[in-house]
């Protein structure tokens, strides 16, 4: 089982990593001001994780309802790690908006999926 989701779970441990990292880890980097950045990196971490996840268990899929099952594995996790910051650091606090932005990477990623989708079976 490992073995088989061996990316999905090296992209949860690195988001694991920098949600619960303290805050002063982020504001020494300071390469860009850019307003709301953090929601686009939320955004982009959730859809790559979608993304492998997808990509992982792509012959698996019969049909829309079970991606849209397994799309809910990143949207808790998300939500998890979100309530995580809140209770495990002191530097970071919880925020609706990452939660959704996080929400947005992964449907994203499942609407790119049901496009491709047809054209992937023709394909193999």
């Amino acid at each position: 089982m490992i073995k088989q989701n061996k990316f999905s779970i090296l992209i949860s441990l690195i988001i694991v990593y920098l949600s619960l990292a303290s805050a002063k880890t982020f504001e020494s980097a300071g390469l860009f001001e850019i307003p709301y950045l953090d929601k686009f990196v939320h955004f982009g971490l959730y859809f790559m994780f979608m993304a492998v996840i997808i990509i992982e268990h792509r012959n698996l899929f019969i049909n829309t309802r079970q991606i849209v099952i397994v799309a809910l594995i990143p949207v808790f996790f998300g939500a998890l790690m979100e309530l995580a910051q809140a209770g495990f650091t002191e530097t970071r606090k919880a925020d609706i908006l990452d939660i959704m932005f996080n929400t947005a990477g992964t449907a994203t990623a499942v609407c790119i999926w049901l496009f491709y989708e047809p054209y992937f079976k023709k394909v193999r």
